[in-house]
């Protein structure tokens, strides 16, 4: 059995309140769970601090919402609080700023973990190389077999011998086996996790590898009002 869960904190330094922020005059949160729920997972799960938030949710039939307590280091943590409480053994931590993550994408890292051999996943896209600069746009490097190498918000790999190499970007969105997730939150928050602002790092740092999977189709992570203001574009473009 699989679940999604979808991590929504109330609070948000450049965005506040961005989970209620509207998209086609629809709240975030809620566009990103209806998208999430078109896919093959048994159940999509919102996890929030905010009763705002959890009203929201609870108008959506057969969306699931659940409060939970405490400041965590990432939304990872948050999700494996809810998960310790789940049988489901493939755990999807879906950002909550992602209205637009491609429901192939999910379905695929979903698949991925049922298989067995993999205990956590990700996603990456081909970016152009405009983008490579932009910190808010987390770079992967990955081996032969599709793991993880290393995530930065620098410009990764430095292209010494010139051009020719396509950078890859990181798409927001975790799965796990739901033992490793149980096991991941209660390591310790470790020094490259802290100096680049990006949760996936504490894995690599323990020695646990990531694999993978490329997604044909970007998405579109909200975090500034620039942001917003083409989620706006986008969801009147598809509609």
């Amino acid at each position: 059995m699989s679940a999604i869960i979808i991590p929504a904190r109330y609070k948000s330094t450049r965005l506040p309140g961005k989970p209620l922020l509207k998209i086609g005059g629809v709240p975030m949160i809620v566009k990103v769970a209806v998208n999430c729920m078109k896919s093959v997972a048994d159940r999509v799960i919102v996890a929030t601090d905010d009763l705002r938030i959890l009203e929201a949710c609870e108008k959506v039939e057969n969306l699931e919402v659940t409060m939970t307590e405490g400041e965590y280091n990432s939304g990872s943590d948050r999700v494996a609080d809810v998960a310790k409480f789940l049988s489901d053994d493939t755990i999807i931590n879906v950002q909550g700023d992602e209205p637009f993550l491609p429901v192939p994408l999910i379905n695929n890292l979903i698949e991925d973990l049922e298989k067995g051999s993999v205990y956590m996943n990700s996603a990456y896209v081909d970016m152009d190389f405009s983008e490579s600069y932009d910190s808010n746009c987390v770079k992967v490097v990955i081996d032969k077999n599709d793991y993880a190498l290393y995530f930065s918000r620098s410009q990764i790999p430095y292209l010494r011998n010139g051009g020719g190499y396509k950078f890859k970007k990181h798409i927001g969105v975790y799965g796990f086996k739901r033992d490793f997730l149980i096991e991941y939150s209660e390591m310790p928050y470790t020094p490259l996790e802290r100096a680049e602002g990006l949760e996936q790092l504490r894995a690599l740092e323990n020695g646990y590898k990531i694999k993978m999977i490329k997604s044909i189709r970007d998405s579109l992570s909200i975090d500034t009002e620039s942001d917003l203001e083409k989620a706006n574009m986008l969801d009147s473009y598809n509609g």
